[in-house]
This record gives structure tokens, C-alpha cells and sequence, in this order.
């Protein structure tokens, strides 16, 4: 009878040992669990010689069915009575689990301690109540057990450290814990990855210059390490990015299959606008991968910031016809590039097809404009009210897009008004004011015109253009030429490099009778940007001064370049009837 209970137990016991243990709550720091992938084998466990009791028994099935049924507290605090009392190493071993079960970490630090009594030389106990101590907050005590655990896998450090690391990068005391693996790795200085481990917590905590240091120690150690090489290119780029590059560089050349570290190479050239070589390097990887939708959607990107739209074509259609995740934004892009290339009807058809995603919005107030570019300004209104605008700066978009919309068709005063109507909901935005400003003028409202400028001065003091608008205003009707001057002054000093605000400078100076001045500037204007304004205004500056040859030359290239431009017509037929 009593060899039929034994094997009743041991039975029982064994099922009962490989249940899994319930995960703790989830905003509980998790104790960690005996590794089925052990570094090294668990020692033989010493059995005791004890009777099996009908009390002992009895006991043990109390355990099961009352942890069967949901009451952990009681299972994990018979088991650890049934532990005590029998030294049995597998029963410790259970009641340590029933313990972590219930979450309440000093319970299950004593059921630890009692399975550490039956085996000492268990490196899964002695795992578990490192994290157990950590979790509650004890790192010293914690730190001894992961010394034992160290001095019994001293074959396996590395592993060890790996493992380490999980556990003491979710302590809360960053610096402590950074301190703790510190110490821990000191014995260990040809152990790559105790080196890393203090690298990785160097950085958490914020010692870039320790982690730098720790990675270079690894790198030495374990030069094919590419994890150790991203992170010292990585630590490196925010200090010395050139020197992050040329790490990088130097990996690959030695491991050229490396495709990770490829990968990073290309995002941080990217990073660096060095975007030639950046496409190389994605054009590599999409060479050895040639049905990735998302290198040929990398290559389109930085094939647009070269201005290679023969490129960034093909590559978002190529793309698309891998199949992208997110054709949505291709369609886009295709779109971007049909108007780049002045097909404003290819162009509307893809962003027809941007059905969904964050470019929707964008699509939609593209067709609206370009519907309003070939005067269909009844559909292109009522698409852009249509829009699905979702903060203030999209409807502030549709406004301003609807007034140019129809600016461009002439229609001056109803442009007016759509600015108007979004002033009376956004009455200090300044792109409101400015446009409304300028229509005001166009309309022949030189009161209002000034008033929405000056408002726009006070709200922004260090607006160039309203400024100079205001400015100009006054120099084109001939009126107030020392204010005036003093606006445009004021504007070039904002933007010293602005060709319109050269421009106006040097009008200025000519009809304050600094002819001289005035050449000079409109020099400088005409050479930033071949406006036939500009043009104009420098060809009749040097006609009144008496170098009508120049002046001649001037006019004439610059309307071979604008045939048709009245302001240019304008000025030759007043000075040359």
C-alpha cells in the first residue's frame, strides 16, 4: 500500500510541477521564470527519505484541487507548509510558483529560500529570486544571486550577462542599476557581453560617454558583432556623425551581407542629406531583394529631394506593383510628380485614387486646384467644401486655396470675400489677413488694404512682406515716398536677400531722385530673379539716367523670355512710342 501511494505522489507531483505557473498582472514587474534553455544542466536533485503519510497525502491533494479551483493563496501557503515539512525539493520548487502565483512578492521570496534549502545548487531558484528581489526593490540581495548564478555558468557568462541585462533594465533606479551590472561585469573584463550590457545601460541612464567606451570594448572583443557596431554608429551620430558614418562604412566593407547594418547605413546618410549616396545604398538593397515594395518606395523618395522624377517615377510604381502597404501615399506622390510635370489630368486621376490615409485631405484640395486651373471653378468649390478638413490649419488650407483659386481666375472680389468669411473665424491668422489685404488692394479698398497691413505688422513685427506691401502700395501711387521708403527699408532688413524687396528698394531710390542707388539695387534684384517687373523698373531707372542702349537690351531680353507681359509692354511704349 505504501509503494502504491509513492507512486500516487510522485505522480501527482509531477503533474503538478509542470503546470505552467498564471502570469502576474500586467503592471507588475514580472519574477522571472526557471529557463527551459538552461546554460547549464540542473544538478541531480537530492530526494529525501521520508514517509508518505496519509496526512502528507492529503495535504498535497488539498494543494492541487485548491489550486485547481482558484484559491491560490491557500494552495501556494500549504504547499510551502507541505515544502517545510517534507524537504522535498519538488514540492519547494512548486510552492515557490504557487507563490510568484498570487503575486505578493515576500511570500514568494520565503517559498524561493525554502526551495534554495532543498537545492542549493538549483541556478533556476537562484534566478528567480534575483528577479523576485528586484521586484521588490531589494538590487543588493538581488545582485548576490546573479553572482552565484555567474560563478556556477561561469562557461556560459556570456549568456548570463544577455540575460542579465533583461532583468535590470526594467529596474526603476536607472544609475543603480547601471552601477549593479557595472560591478557584476568588472570580474569578467574578456566577456563581449558584459560589455555590452553596461553599454546598454549606460545609455538608458544617460552615460553616452561610458556606453561609447563599453561598445568600443566590445567591438574589440567581437569585431563581427553587428549589434555592437549599430550602436556605436548610432551614439557616435549625435556627437560626430561623420565618424558614425565611417563606422558603418568600414562594417560593411568587411561584411558586406550585413543587411541591417546596410539598412542603417542608408538611413543615416539620409540623415546627413548626402542623398547619392544614400540611394546607392538602398538601391543595394533593393537589388538583393527585388520584390520589396518598400526599397523602391525609399529609392522615390530620395529620387524626389534629387530632382530625379524619371527615377521617382518608376520606383513608385514599381512600388505599387509590388504591393505596397500603403498605395494610398503612392498615389499621392504619382500625383505630385504628374504636376511637376504640368499632366494636371494624369495628375487628378491619381489623386482620385487616394481613397484613404493621412495624404486624403492633401488629394482632395489638389483636384479642387487643378479642376479651378481649367475653369471649373463651380466643381473645383464645391470639392474643396467637400473636403474632410479636421483641424483649424486644413480649413484654413481650403479657404486660402478656394481665394486662390479664384485670384488666378480674376474674379478679385469674390476672392475677397472667401477671405473675409474665414477672417471673421480666424481674425489673427496672418495668411487671412495678408491675402485679404491684397485682394482689398486689387479691388480698389486702399483704406482697408492698409488697415489689414498694419494690423499684420502688429501681430507679427517681423513680417518682410507686409512691409514691403504696404511700402510699395504708397511707391506705386507716387504718395508718401518717405514712409514708404522707410517700410521697405524696414522689409530688406528682415529679408536682406528677397529679390522683390530689392525691388522695391530701388523703385524707391528712383523716385526719391538716387538714381545711382536705384541701379545698383535693381542690379542685385534682376540678378536673383529675371521678373519682368524688375525688368521694368531697372530698364526705365537706366532709359531716365541716360543709357537708353542698356535699357533697351534689358526690356528686349526680358520680353523674349515673357512674351506678352503688359507691365514690361508697358513701360517700352511709354518710353519708346
Amino acid at each position: 500500500m505504501a509503494r502504491f501511494k509513492h507512486i500516487i505522489f510522485s505522480s501527482l507531483l509531477l503533474t503538478a510541477c509542470a503546470q505552467a505557473p498564471v502570469q502576474p498582472e500586467a503592471d507588475q514587474q514580472p519574477v522571472q521564470q526557471p529557463d527551459p534553455h538552461e546554460t547549464r544542466a540542473e544538478a541531480p536533485m537530492v530526494l529525501p527519505n521520508v514517509e508518505l503519510s496519509d496526512q502528507l497525502l492529503y495535504e498535497f491533494l488539498l494543494t492541487e484541487v485548491a489550486s485547481q479551483r482558484g484559491h491560490i493563496a491557500l494552495a501556494a501557503k500549504t504547499s510551502l507548509e507541505l515544502a517545510r515539512k517534507s524537504r522535498d525539493p519538488r514540492l519547494a520548487r512548486r510552492a515557490a510558483q504557487l507563490a510568484l502565483e498570487t503575486g505578493q512578492i515576500d511570500e514568494t521570496i520565503s517559498a524561493i529560500r525554502v526551495w534554495q534549502e532543498t537545492e542549493p545548487d538549483s541556478t533556476m531558484a537562484m534566478r528567480m529570486l534575483a528577479s523576485a528581489q528586484l521586484r521588490a526593490g531589494n538590487l543588493d540581495e538581488a545582485c548576490l544571486e546573479i553572482g552565484k548564478v555567474l560563478k556556477a555558468e561561469e562557461d556560459h557568462a556570456g549568456t548570463v550577462f544577455m540575460q542579465i541585462y533583461q532583468m535590470l533594465a526594467s529596474y526603476p533606479d536607472k544609475p543603480a542599476a547601471l552601477k549593479a551590472m557595472h560591478d557584476l561585469a568588472q570580474p569578467y573584463p574578456r566577456v563581449a557581453e558584459a560589455h555590452w550590457a553596461v553599454a546598454q545601460l549606460a545609455q538608458i541612464s544617460g552615460d553616452e560617454k561610458l556606453a561609447l567606451d563599453e561598445t568600443r570594448q566590445v567591438r574589440g572583443l567581437r569585431p563581427e558583432w553587428d549589434v555592437a557596431a549599430s550602436l556605436e554608429a548610432l551614439l557616435l551620430q549625435k556627437i560626430d556623425p561623420q565618424q558614425g558614418l565611417e563606422v558603418l562604412r568600414r562594417y560593411l566593407s568587411s561584411y558586406p551581407g550585413a543587411k541591417e547594418m546596410r539598412l542603417q547605413y542608408a538611413r543615416a546618410l539620409l540623415d546627413q542629406k548626402q542623398y547619392k549616396a544614400a540611394r546607392e545604398q538602398f538601391q543595394q538593397l533593393a537589388d538583393e531583394a527585388p520584390d520589396n515594395p518598400e526599397m523602391a518606395y525609399a529609392i522615390a523618395l530620395i529620387s524626389l529631394q534629387l530632382n530625379d522624377l524619371q527615377s521617382a517615377e518608376t520606383q513608385l510604381k514599381k512600388s505599387l506593383s509590388k504591393g505596397k502597404k500603403d498605395p494610398d501615399t503612392v498615389q499621392y506622390f504619382l500625383g505630385q510628380l504628374s504636376e511637376a510635370k504640368n499632366n494636371n489630368e494624369e495628375a487628378i486621376a491619381y489623386y482620385r485614387e487616394v481613397k484613404d490615409g493621412e495624404y486624403q485631405f492633401s488629394a482632395q484640395v489638389r483636384i479642387a486646384y487643378l479642376l479651378g486651373k481649367r475653369g471649373q471653378l463651380e466643381e473645383a468649390r464645391r470639392l474643396l467644401h467637400q473636403a474632410k478638413a479636421t483641424d483649424e490649419q486644413q480649413r484654413l488650407q481650403v479657404i486660402l486655396i478656394e481665394a486662390q483659386i479664384l485670384r488666378e481666375a480674376d474674379q478679385f472680389a469674390e476672392s475677397y470675400n472667401v477671405l473675409q468669411q474665414g477672417l471673421e473665424k480666424m481674425p489673427d491668422n496672418t495668411d487671412l489677413i495678408y491675402g485679404a489685404a491684397m485682394m482689398a488692394d486689387k479691388i480698389g479698398k486702399p483704406d482697408v488694404f492698409e488697415k489689414l497691413m498694419r494690423k499684420l505688422i502688429r501681430i507679427k513685427p517681423d513680417h518682410a512682406h507686409a512691409y514691403n506691401a504696404l511700402g510699395y502700395s504708397f511707391l506705386e501711387r507716387n504718395e508718401r515716398i518717405p514712409e514708404a521708403m522707410q517700410l521697405v527699408e524696414k522689409a530688406l532688413q528682415l529679408a536682406p536677400d528677397d529679390p522683390a524687396i530689392m525691388d522695391s528698394v530701388g523703385w524707391g531710390y528712383y523716385l526719391s531722385g538716387k538714381l545711382d542707388e536705384s541701379v545698383k539695387m535693381l542690379r542685385r534684384a534682376l540678378a536673383e530673379n529675371h521678373d519682368p517687373e524688375i525688368a521694368a523698373h531697372l530698364g526705365e531707372v537706366l532709359w531716365v539716367r541716360g543709357d537708353k542702349a542698356e535699357a533697351r537690351q534689358i526690356w528686349q531680353d526680358s520680353l523674349k523670355a515673357n512674351p506678352g507681359n503688359v507691365p514690361l509692354q508697358a513701360v517700352m511704349k511709354k518710353l519708346m512710342p
